[in-house]
């Protein structure tokens, strides 16, 4: 089967490789539609998962089966599915103790394009089918399904992991595609008031439609001096950190209120450690817990967020702003991400 790839830290191409082998509990899928992730930009060219050599690239797809271990027993060839960008090994120790993200070690539950080929090849491996994969719902397009292997639950999770409550004051950092679903989430779980930090023209509409109230650009300033100043003083109640670097953090914790929660799912490709500010997070005693984590995967979590847009009470659609048909356009698709022009938020290709 032919493949684009990780050829080693900043050289990609296409090649051949076998197709993958499948043991009694997984499935061979075909996609059906393939998105590009900033997080194939870190992987590629900044080397932030260490240099891998002939792994094919990507982890956001939807696809067709086309295979099933002896073992499979709710998939067939055929059937159209959903594909989570985290496929966790549900019979492991950490999936039992509720980290199924991490079945096999830290941030194991993320396979494809880590530790095994990924998505953008003729075919993928789906590890334990019957537990990873989601039958895609009718009404739902292979565009929009893309969004839900990562940017929806990534996003969720970020909120997820602030603990938003109804009547909360939330400032989400970062509205790339996941910041986006970041305020998506909030708004759905209640904040009364969303405070979005982006300045491209694009996320900044995009955002407003999700919820977003107000904007900041960190171009103006200290992120937490504008916060604190659009709040009186008084800070947010949560913060959702889905964009920057390690030095976020000190403008997360100086704009969260005491007993506030950060949630962070921003992936942190380069820098060897995380800045706290002391005096603000209370001299280490300030009640302003810091949560990161690795978005959960899985089939239930694929089916439900599957019916929030097959519902209607979640639109992903203007998250797709570039789509593009054949594999032939797919490093085209690649570079664009790397590049963000203005008018950017997810480029989408189709294998027609």
């Amino acid at each position: 089967m032919r493949g684009y790839a990780m050829l080693k830290i900043g050289e990609s191409g296409w090649i051949e490789k076998d197709k993958p082998e499948l043991g009694p509990l997984d499935a061979l899928v075909k996609p059906l539609a393939v998105a590009i992730c900033t997080s194939d930009v870190h992987t590629l060219w900044e080397g932030a998962i260490g240099d891998r050599h002939n792994m094919i690239l990507g982890h956001e797809a939807c696809g067709e089966v086309v295979e099933v271990g002896a073992c499979v027993k709710d998939f067939k060839p055929g059937d159209k599915v959903l594909v989570p960008a985290i496929t966790p090994d549900w019979n492991s120790l950490e999936a039992q103790a509720g980290y199924s993200m991490h079945s096999g070690g830290m941030l194991a539950g993320w396979k494809f394009s880590n530790f095994k080929d990924g998505v953008f090849g003729e075919f993928f491996h789906v590890n334990d089918a019957d537990g990873n994969l989601a039958l895609l719902p009718e009404n739902i397009n292979p565009v929009d399904a893309c969004m839900l292997s990562d940017m929806v639950p990534t996003g969720f999770h970020g909120v997820e992991l602030a603990d938003v409550q109804f009547g909360d004051t939330v400032l989400v950092i970062g509205i790339g595609p996941v910041g986006l679903m970041s305020v998506a989430g909030a708004a759905l779980r209640g904040a009364s008031r969303i405070i979005a930090v982006g300045t491209r023209p694009k996320c900044v509409e995009v955002a407003k439609g999700y919820g977003a109230g107000e904007f900041i650009s960190y171009k103006d300033g200290p992120i937490a001096d504008q916060v604190l100043e659009l709040t009186n003083g008084e800070g947010v109640d949560r913060v959702v950190v889905a964009g920057g670097g390690c030095d976020t953090f000190i403008d997360a914790v100086k704009a969260l209120k005491p007993g506030g929660k950060i949630g962070n799912v921003n992936y942190l490709g380069n820098g060897d450690y995380i800045k706290i500010p002391r005096v603000e997070w209370g001299v280490g005693m300030g009640h302003k817990d810091i949560r990161g984590g690795l978005m959960p995967g899985g089939r239930l979590r694929m089916e439900k967020l599957g019916s929030l847009v097959s519902s209607g009470r979640l639109d992903v659609a203007p998250l797709a702003t570039h789509v593009f048909h054949g594999w032939d356009h797919l490093e085209e698709a690649l570079f664009l991400m790397r590049d963000k022009p203005a008018d950017l938020i997810k480029p989408v290709v189709v294998i027609d």
